[in-house]
């Protein structure tokens, strides 16, 4: 249950409630019940390795999908430095204690994604596609603009719209797992879904601190669109560039392929992204898949944290790799 409140702090201290997140037009009150099923979200520093035997078609049954996802990848280090810059700078106009510790995890999630992501792009570009650093360029110039032009209100809805997206992605690459990464390279299927766990894990976060600091409910819904599109259209980018190196791009085939990926892409997250446009809307509110529970739930158990936790590939299942007491499977 979540409390949207006017009244003054003093009054809603009265009643006991465990954590209270202020907002620039109220209050948002965190019953027990809400903390129970959001607890503390947790900085895992896996070590995924990338060696060079990684070839960047890590998926041989599904090129242009496998370039979708380095595309992706190429834009990590940029615009995840940039959301933890924006939520840091917006940490400065927000008092209340939850969020701030809700920042703080945050910005430690996102430092291990974009360095991870970093390393697997330096393979992508020493494994045939050394043209990737002119879009590296690229996409740095991009949020160095939005920086520099943008309001924080801006950059935050940007940030609290792309995280809301992300949730869509989740439910699509975890739910559709066999279909999207069966018999590809553990190491790379792994890794992405990972990353999408700790967008689930975190997903509230944006949202609070844009609540927080601007709290406007219009421009949080265009912030839905441009986030999501100015992410997709550099990616997509990236992708392009890898399929002209390989000869694809003008293959109709090929070209056929990516735009049924690209459509399913769009039929996924559309949804998820409509509702997070509507007023009312709240993250919390959007289920978790059930994989990333049992996932969330093992790792902390785990005691081979020192061992990256790789999925099987090849069992037609795709389960997460250990048990609910983190006892690998």
């Amino acid at each position: 249950m979540v409390l949207r409140v006017s009244s003054g702090r003093g009054i809603l201290e009265g009643l006991g409630f465990a954590s209270k997140v202020w907002t620039a037009r109220g209050l948002t009150v965190l019953s027990d019940t809400l903390l129970d099923r959001f607890p503390p979200i947790e900085v895992r520093k896996i070590p995924f390795d990338f060696p060079d035997d990684i070839d960047p078609v890590w998926n041989p049954g599904h090129h242009e999908w496998s370039h979708m996802i380095n595309g992706v990848s190429l834009t990590m280090p940029y615009l995840e430095p940039f959301l933890i810059a924006t939520l840091r700078e917006a940490a400065n106009e927000i008092d209340d204690p939850a969020v701030l510790e809700e920042i703080a995890a945050f910005v430690g999630q996102e430092g291990q994604h974009f360095r991870m992501h970093r390393a697997y792009n330096e393979l992508l570009k020493a494994n045939g596609y050394p043209q990737l650093a002119e879009v590296e360029d690229f996409m740095k110039e991009s949020y160095a603009r939005i920086k520099e032009r943008r309001s924080l209100a801006f950059r935050l809805a940007y940030s609290a719209g792309f995280e809301s997206m992300t949730l869509g992605v989740t439910r699509w690459l975890v739910e559709d797992r066999v279909k999207l990464f069966a018999e590809s390279d553990a190491r790379v299927a792994s890794f992405a879904l990972w990353h999408m766990v700790e967008e689930v894990e975190h997903k509230r976060v944006a949202f609070d601190a844009y609540q927080a600091a601007v709290g406007t409910y219009w421009q949080r819904a265009l912030g839905v669109v441009t986030g999501s599109m100015h992410v997709f259209l550099l990616a997509r980018k990236g992708c392009i560039v890898m399929l002209k190196a390989d000869g694809k791009w003008r293959d109709p085939r090929s070209r056929l392929r990516l735009w049924k990926r690209t459509a399913e892409f769009f039929a996924q997250i559309l949804p998820g992204a409509v509702r997070s446009a509507l007023p009312g809307h709240d993250p919390r509110d959007e289920p978790d898949p059930e994989w990333v529970t049992q996932w969330i739930a093992g790792y902390g158990k785990r005691s081979d944290v020192d061992v990256a936790p790789l999925i099987n590939t090849f069992d037609g299942r795709l389960d997460v790799p250990f048990d609910l007491d983190g006892n690998p499977t």
